[in-house]
């Protein structure tokens, strides 16, 4: 007897779930996922100073513009999800959007950084608005399908896990890449470490036309392994009914809302640097000399990034032994701790002192990184558990709505994150024209030259910037630690969830499997020879394959038995 199509499934999986390495088509998403990052690393951290340094435009206007767009951004997702839904490319479901963003993509980030000497300032914020919308809506036509690939690109959960976390590290390195190729494009053009609006386009291109190569690989060289079908969309009546009545869900939105701050510094790294590294950093022991203000944003943070990178990988760990609820709340005092005391110690050090220096803020930096790692992890771990509460406590599943509310919930936070970071900047009197301006007094790193800096950023400014890019994390971080005290979903909770939730399963798979073996014929052995697939040895069943039942295939194997006879027969006759 040959084997049926669920044993053939049944060993896939199997077969599936034995694999753990990374696969070229999981490299491929990764890179993929690499090449849409260049782009959103490059406007979140420069858009806003080219606007106001090359462009001249209002920074707190600016930043009013950016909150705007990443709140229609956030309408984008609901009807980009759902035209994805509904499509049915022979493509793929996520591919072809891939493909229909990358250029879109690429062509925006490049004219977000292009001069164009605007005789009107009304015309100048009116093409602001334009690229900074467009822009927000590309990236949202890239960034939900190039999430959602993810779980198309393999049949293993595992596969999918070493995937995500390739793929977060890859996208990691792609938002800081932009400030570290910055530095060696000023090297390139001689500038001497300032950055003009040449070297703002030179970056733009690299990172446009990388980002575009890898996310065109993605398109033509990753597989969509796990295939689906077209479905119904979901609408902003039913998300917002999910949070309202889901008190769990709610939580988690909350701590994204309430720690929005948290990331404020990825958004404001090229404004700090300018304002706490005044005087420049000397990396002559690296052969890269001194850099001053924005060419050097990238080494602000480098060791803050080491040390998150620690908590990623441990997180599984962590998370294993103490469990989502105390790990929340125990990386949030943390990381309000670590500021509180690191702000105490800048704020008090007098002009010189090493309290103040580079680097005593990478010793801030790397031991508050500690408390990013999490940040990322937890939520996506807690709203799994909180579909299954739900089914727990209401009967029923709504994975694709909670799941939607949380991508939903974590643009929200980094919209309020970016545009509220440059608008306190710009509120405690930086502006990047006039940084611009008394930086190019003298010969850069000259006696004359940092005194022009330093009359301009005092130190009233650097302990305010510290403050805001620094000491509100921490503040955030503790805000959002004490809902937390809410959650309800603790290790014993889910034991017990789970455990009801099985059982319940199981007496429904019973009740199922008793309806069937009433209604089920006689046991049978023949073999669909058209698909050379047993039909589960029912013949009341259709086969996997073709979707006859047996009764029919053997009425056909009957059928073309008989007209072989006859054939033979004529045969014979002639």
């Amino acid at each position: 007897m040959r084997k049926s199509a669920k044993g053939k499934i049944m060993a896939d999986l199997t077969k599936q779930k034995k694999k753990g390495a990374l696969t070229a088509n999981m490299w491929i998403y990764a890179l993929g996922l690499m090449g849409i990052n260049l782009g959103i690393g490059l406007i979140n951290s420069y858009q806003a100073e080219f606007f106001n340094k090359i462009l001249q435009a209002d920074l707190m206007a600016v930043a009013g513009i950016i909150l705007a767009a990443k709140f229609i951004s956030i309408i984008a997702d609901f009807i980009i999800g759902n035209l994805i839904d509904r499509a049915n490319f022979k493509a793929g479901k996520m591919r072809p959007w891939i493909l229909f963003s990358a250029f879109p993509l690429a062509i925006l980030t490049m004219i977000s950084f292009v001069f164009i000497p605007f005789t009107s300032t009304a015309g100048k914020y009116v093409y602001i608005i334009f690229v900074v919308v467009l822009w927000n809506i590309s990236m949202t036509m890239a960034d939900i399908p190039s999430q959602g690939m993810l779980s198309l690109i393999s049949k293993s959960s595992e596969e999918v896990n070493n995937a995500a976390g390739l793929g977060n590290t890859l996208k990691s390195i792609a938002l800081a890449a932009p400030g570290v190729f910055v530095s060696f494009v000023c090297i390139l053009t001689g500038s001497g470490g300032a950055v003009g609006k040449t070297e703002y386009l030179i970056t733009a291109g690299i990172m446009a036309g990388l980002g575009l190569i890898f996310q065109l690989l993605m398109y033509f060289k990753c597989k969509e392994v796990v295939k689906s079908n077209s479905s119904a969309g979901m609408s902003f009546k039913e998300m917002f009914r999910e949070l309202k009545n889901n008190k769990m869900l709610l939580i988690v939105f909350g701590t994204y809302i309430l720690g929005f701050g948290r990331n404020i510094g990825l958004g404001i790294a090229v404004q700090a640097t300018c304002i706490l590294i005044r005087d420049g950093i000397d990396l002559s022991f690296i052969g890269m000399g001194t850099l001053y203000g924005d060419a050097c944003s990238w080494a602000i943070g480098i060791t803050s990034a080491i040390s998150s990178m620690v908590t990623i990988v441990l997180n599984p760990v962590i998370n294993k032994k103490i469990g989502e609820k105390k790990y929340f709340i125990l990386a949030g005092f943390y990381g309000f701790a670590v500021t509180l005391i690191s702000t105490l110690a800048y704020v008090f050090t007098p002009d010189g002192g090493f309290g103040r220096s580079i680097w005593a803020i990478w010793i801030y930096q790397f031991f508050l990184g500690f408390a990013y790692g999490p940040n990322g992890y937890l939520p996506m771990v807690m709203t799994a558990d909180i579909v299954d509460y739900q089914e727990w406590k209401t009967g029923k599943r709504t994975e694709g709505t909670q799941f939607a509310i949380l991508s939903m919930s974590n643009k929200l936070s980094n919209a309020l994150s970016v545009s509220l970071g440059i608008l306190f900047i710009g509120v405690i009197g930086y502006n990047a024209a006039t940084y611009a301006q008394v930086s190019s007094v003298g010969a850069q790193g000259s006696a004359e030259n940092l005194a022009s800096i330093a009359g301009y950023i005092t130190r009233g400014m650097q302990n305010k910037a510290w403050i805001i890019y620094f000491l509100l994390p921490g503040l955030c971080m503790l805000a959002s630690s004490l809902l937390m005290f809410f959650y309800k979903i603790d290790g014993k909770t889910k034991a017990q969830m789970r455990e009801e939730l099985a059982a319940r399963r199981a007496a429904e798979y019973a009740e199922i499997s008793s309806e069937n073996e009433t209604t089920e014929s006689t046991e049978c052995t023949d073999c669909c020879k058209t698909c050379e697939n047993v039909c589960d040895n029912k013949c009341d069943e259709s086969c996997d394959e073709c979707g006859k039942t047996l009764d029919e295939i053997t009425a056909e194997n009957l059928e073309r038995e008989l007209e072989e006879v006859s054939d033979d027969g004529k045969g014979e006759k002639e």
